[in-house]
């Protein structure tokens, strides 16, 4: 089979390469997909680059999420039930850049049929996670405000459209003062740019000095230390990433004194601890609010698996607000072949 392989860590568009490599059997309780197509998202890049919280030994095949068909189970009882369905592929190893990829059924969900390929291929990683970090970890209430950095990125504006559909209001921080416009046009209650001066000031006109409660930062360095800084007296701050690789600065005195936390947030474990019926359940959630237009991913550019270098390219150079697609040859005969 065709599979985009990297034998060391580095620039994907150099690392990267399409090569012919074994087609994998799935063993006890796995079943084999073969793959419709597979999203470029951030993890997987940095993953290549070396610079993700869990590395893969090389060589590898990069690839978190993605939507396929399960040809073939392994041996067990389970597997048989999703063979023949096109399911959300969930690779927490990664190797879903490939034209077929080995999973635990667990991790193959059926998706509806009134769900298209495109979302499907992003239904898990960046709605997962908006629904976890607001629903189910700070629980942020009805009229509260949410303080959000990277609020132009696909995950920033699923996590305004929820805001719209359960109530919370979003204060947005953007680097680029004219991408204020977008983000007000698409239900944000306030945007404010850090080009145009401390950002602690700005929130703080905005929504008084007590400052909003609740925050997530997926940058770290200056921009997480000015959301910190933003937050008022009781106030919680969910890390979720590092795109800088920077600390997020924090005066002890502070801390204390104004009673903030900040907390790591890792979608792998937080699913790691969700119980079977409470993951469909989280699935379920997410397909709802994919047909409401809630957590609908902004697809651009589909890519063939033999152009991933350009797809990588692409995926690094708009940025952090849309999804790049790899699609995967759809083989006429069987695997190998």
């Amino acid at each position: 089979m065709k599979a985009a392989v990297f034998s060391s860590f580095g620039d994907p568009a150099e690392r990267l390469q399409v090569r012919d490599v074994p087609t994998p059997e799935p063993g006890p309780g796995e079943v084999r997909v073969r793959m419709i197509a597979s999203p470029i998202n951030p993890s997987d890049t940095m993953v290549v680059e070396g610079r993700y919280g869990v590395l893969p030994p090389l060589p590898a095949i990069p690839g978190f999420e993605g939507v396929g068909v399960v040809d073939k189970a392994g041996p067990g009882l389970m597997g048989r039930f999703v063979v023949g369905k096109r399911v959300v592929v969930i690779n927490h190893k990664g190797g879903n850049w490939a034209e077929y990829a080995v999973i635990p059924w667990k991790q193959a969900r059926p998706i509806p049929d009134d769900i298209s390929d495109e979302q499907a291929a992003t239904f898990f990683v960046n709605p997962a996670t908006a629904l976890a970090m607001v629903r189910h970890v700070l629980a942020v209430p009805k009229g509260d405000w949410l303080l959000l950095s990277a609020a132009g990125s696909t995950l920033g504006k699923m996590i305004i459209r929820l805001g719209r559909h359960d109530g919370f209001k979003t204060l947005c921080v953007v680097r680029r003062s004219e991408a204020k416009r977008e983000l007000i046009d698409l239900g944000a209650d306030a945007v404010v740019s850090s080009s145009e001066g401390p950002v602690p000031e700005q929130v703080r006109r905005i929504t008084g000095d007590d400052g909003p409660r609740f925050a997530l930062d997926p940058i770290g360095g200056e921009a997480g230390t000015a959301i910190y800084q933003a937050m008022g007296r009781g106030g919680r701050l969910v890390v979720y990433g590092s795109l800088t690789d920077q600390p997020i600065e924090v005066d002890p005195r502070s801390l204390i004194s104004s009673r903030k936390s900040i907390e790591g947030f890792w979608l792998g474990y937080w699913m790691g601890e969700r119980s079977i019926p409470g993951a469909l359940l989280l699935f379920r959630e997410i397909a709802s609010l994919i047909r409401k237009g809630v957590l609908t991913a902004d697809v651009g550019t589909s890519y063939p698996l033999d152009r991933v270098q350009d797809a990588v390219r692409e995926a690094a150079a708009v940025g952090r607000g849309g999804k790049v697609l790899l699609r995967m040859p759809q083989a006429g005969g069987p695997p190998g072949e």
